[in-house]
């Protein structure tokens, strides 16, 4: 076992004996329950037995995704919706015990998510069967349990084996967290706990609190609820107790608070409050719980589209898959962050979940970033778009899947609209769509009347869904694509909300919402690459996010910078003709209207003198362009939203764009021709890093000329190492056609670029990364391992 394992493992078991003796008979524990399990591919005999030797099996922590190991293979069934991957069945096993102490209180295993189809035992005894891979759930484990010495078994079986599953890459395994809860028997229910802002001003804000408390004992209690608001500075703002409750029973609760002059939850200022609730009997706390919340108001509107907090504005949006790149489905929490700290840079404000729900965790980080959600469910509902999708279960599972998802999703003050599917088949069958939407729309509103309900709907004009009433089911009007349709749906009947679920990058598009107010907002296809949905081998992913995988921005996403950033920002790019690479050749780099191709840099293939197309991304009222310190002339802001175009005779040296606003320079950007490879630069997005699975570091490493300038063209193989308390986690470079493994110290560059993303095996010491490769002098760079995260989040 590695160091690493080792270490989290005793911490986990310390934990574990330590809080379950401590606090036992008071309130609830939540257990981190991801260490020292056991894995196996391929499918077991008895492998739920308590019995079953698994002392061959792999060890490992969870989270985990064992498919993204690969190899890559263009015989895999998955094909090239699931990125050539494997598929399969796998089996995972912890054994843990628990003190006699805990024998009187109740025990529950909590799943955020495990691809697909999983089967869970506790010694021997099937607990259930979840089909669907991204929701989350959790089993009573309590009369099954044996306290003391005596060691129990949870055994957990994955089966993804029919393929293809996805029209995108899923994953496989228990690939998000899973914790154990202890709590009392008299305790809050599972997501019981709702908090919602009915009224909101500058000056008060109401805050309402439902929660429900369940009595599993066999006597009556003298049981209240204690509820406080602690305001994002943590100081108490309200306190209030409530009423008794009866035994063994479930009793719903509701109470009103009210909180003075309250820091609204915004964009550009997210302010959580907690909510925590405490079950007391007798005068002593049995059960508590916290819940992050934000005051917010918000609404669509008709005529006038998006309002939050009083203000109209349009939601600018990106639809992501749930994948991380070379972590596959398993996704650290920090490669989420900076992904989202990127988008965030462009201008995006929104997340559409494309086209399922997110880990919880990840609506931790839109709370707390400030972004606006679209919640989505379904890819499919009972007509298939794969041989092995959710069509399969829909009818039994997917109104207690939506509930599930309402409930532990509704106390998140970013998620604002709540999707029923994406292109749904069903709807050319419109009484077959209008019969299950309409069930759909009511599970959401039942367990959370306070947001409203969309769906992506695709060429709704065919199947007649503005016609035949489909539409007018759906509190928000979601339509993927042609907005020239979605605009007349409005004029054909103006009471209808109206969104964009999805979208392409193209200008057309983008004035489309800015110049039409009933038009709230649109979510690009897509903000960053992901894996599977590739055309055909040797591809293994779909590249047109404003992101490629390793967060490195694509020519295009600056120009929706210029459209969306409220930040002084220019950036130039080449414009050529279509180009004699393949997709798969480096220095591709495909365009929204796939017809010409674009470049940020000024080293073009051809050095001798010839034209070039330069565009200019600017929000600013003026940019002028100068090649190697000469003017070629000042352009104005278009108001069609168009780039800055210019014709340049190229010669190689520095082409450089200034830019202007009232009257003074705001910002420039520079182009440099590059010589021939000589180096490797490395940076790093952040100096620390903690012992913790969420917590990790990026390493980029540039191949750059002797003065410094990127190659765009280098290729070379790059390979990482780490001294100190560190490994390389993953590697990475963008390419969607490379077959190269994730879970290597090496990596090919690609356009110059390649990535290594380190984790820390110890919480002290300095981890030096360094980066070399044959003909090039090497980088290094040094990040120091503390004990706590930056975020503290993780």
């Amino acid at each position: 076992m590695s160091f690493r394992f080792r270490h989290l493992a005793l911490f986990g078991l310390l934990i574990l004996s330590l809080t379950t003796t401590a606090v036992s008979a008071q309130s609830r524990q939540k257990i981190q329950f991801d260490s020292d399990w056991r894995f196996s591919l391929g499918d077991h005999d008895a492998a739920e037995k308590t019995d079953f030797d698994d002392g061959k099996w792999r060890r490992l922590d969870l989270p985990h995704d064992w498919s993204i190991e690969g190899p890559f293979d263009q015989k895999n069934a998955t094909g090239p919706a699931g990125a050539f991957l494997p598929a399969g069945v796998g089996w995972y096993r912890k054994t843990f015990t628990l003190p006699l102490t805990q024998a009187r209180r109740r025990v529950f295993i909590e799943f955020d998510g495990v691809m697909a189809n999983s089967d869970v035992w506790i010694n021997g005894v099937h607990l259930g069967r979840r089909p669907n891979g991204y929701v989350s759930f959790r089993y009573e484990l309590t009369n099954h349990l044996r306290f003391g010495q005596t060691p129990n078994v949870i055994a957990v079986r994955v089966d993804n084996a029919g393929q293809p599953a996805s029209r995108w890459y899923a994953g496989a395994g228990i690939y998000r967290h899973v914790r154990l809860t202890i709590t009392d028997p008299v305790h809050l229910d599972h997501w019981g706990t709702f908090v919602t802002t009915p009224e909101v001003s500058a000056g008060k804000a109401t805050v309402s609190v439902r929660s429900t408390v369940v009595n599993q004992s066999e006597a009556a209690h003298d049981v209240r609820l204690q509820i406080t608001v602690l305001g994002p500075d943590g100081r108490t703002v309200q306190s209030v107790t409530t009423k008794p409750v009866s035994a063994n029973s479930t009793t719903p609760f509701s109470q009103l608070l009210t909180v003075t002059n309250p820091q609204r939850w915004d964009l550009d200022h997210p302010a959580m409050y907690q909510l925590t609730v405490k079950v007391i009997v007798g005068g002593s706390v049995v059960d508590e719980e916290t819940v992050p919340f934000g005051i917010r108001e918000f609404r669509f509107d008709a005529a006038t589209g998006f309002w939050l907090n009083g203000r109209n504005s349009k939601i600018k949006g990106v639809c992501l898959h749930h994948d991380g790149g070379a972590f596959g489905a398993a996704v650290p929490l920090r490669v989420w962050e900076r992904r989202l700290e990127l988008l965030k840079q462009l201008g995006v404000n929104a997340i559409r979940t494309a086209h399922n729900p997110p880990a919880p965790e990840f609506l931790d980080l839109t709370d707390r970033m400030g972004f606006l959600v679209m919640d989505e469910m379904f890819d499919s509902w009972t007509i298939a778009k794969n041989p092995y999708d959710y069509h399969l279960y829909f009818n039994e599972w997917s109104k207690v899947d939506t509930r599930d998802i309402v409930r532990r999703d509704r106390n998140h003050p970013s998620v604002i609209v709540y999707s029923a599917g994406n292109e749904i088949k069903d709807t050319p069958k419109a009484e077959l769509a209008k019969t299950i939407l309409s069930g759909l729309v009511d599970v959401f509103h039942e367990h959370d009347p306070t947001r409203p309900v969309s769906q992506g709907l695709f060429r709704p004009n065919v199947s007649r869904d503005y016609d035949n009433g489909l539409a007018d089911i759906l509190d928000v009007v979601g339509q993927n694509y042609r907005e020239n349709e979605i605009l007349a749906a409005h004029r054909q009947k103006p009471t209808r909300k109206i969104l964009g679920t999805e979208n392409t990058h193209d200008r057309n598009a983008w004035l489309a919402l800015r110049d039409n107010a009933p038009y709230a907002g649109q979510f690009l296809w897509s903000g960053i690459d992901y894996l599977g949905e590739a055309r055909a081998w040797p591809g293994i992913g779909f590249p047109f996010g404003l992101l490629d995988r390793t967060g490195n921005p694509r020519p295009r996403a600056f120009e929706r910078q210029s459209w969306w950033s409220g930040e002084p920002m220019v950036h130039i790019t080449r414009r050529v003709a279509p180009s004699p690479l393949a997709p798969t050749d480096p220095g591709y780099e495909p365009d929204p209207r796939r017809i010409q191709v674009l470049f940020s840099d000024w080293t073009p293939k051809n050095l001798d003198a010839h034209e070039e197309t330069v565009e200019v991304y600017s929000n600013c009222d003026e940019v002028e362009l100068v090649l190697n310190g000469k003017s070629l002339g000042a352009k104005t802001l278009p108001t069609d939203a168009s780039p800055r175009v210019w014709s340049v005779r190229f010669e190689p040296g520095t082409l450089l764009a200034v830019a202007k606003s009232g009257g003074r320079v705001v910002t420039r950007n520079e182009l440099r021709t590059a010589g021939a490879p000589a180096r490797i630069l490395l940076t790093a997005d952040r100096t620390r890093v903690a012992p913790v699975w969420d917590d990790v570091v990026h390493i980029t490493a540039k191949i750059v000329d002797k003065n410094g300038v990127l190659v765009p063209t280098a290729n070379s193989l790059v390979s990482f190492a780490a001294r100190g308390p560190g490994v390389v986690a993953a590697v990475d470079n963008g390419d969607n056609s490379s077959h190269e493994s994730f879970q290597a110290s090496q990596r090919r560059a690609y356009q110059g670029l390649s990535l290594a993303v380190i984790k820390a095996k110890a919480s002290r010491g300095r981890i030096t990364i360094t980066a070399s490769s044959p003909g090039l002098a090497s980088g290094s760079v040094t990040i120091t391992a503390v004990t706590h995260p930056v975020s503290p989040r993780y």
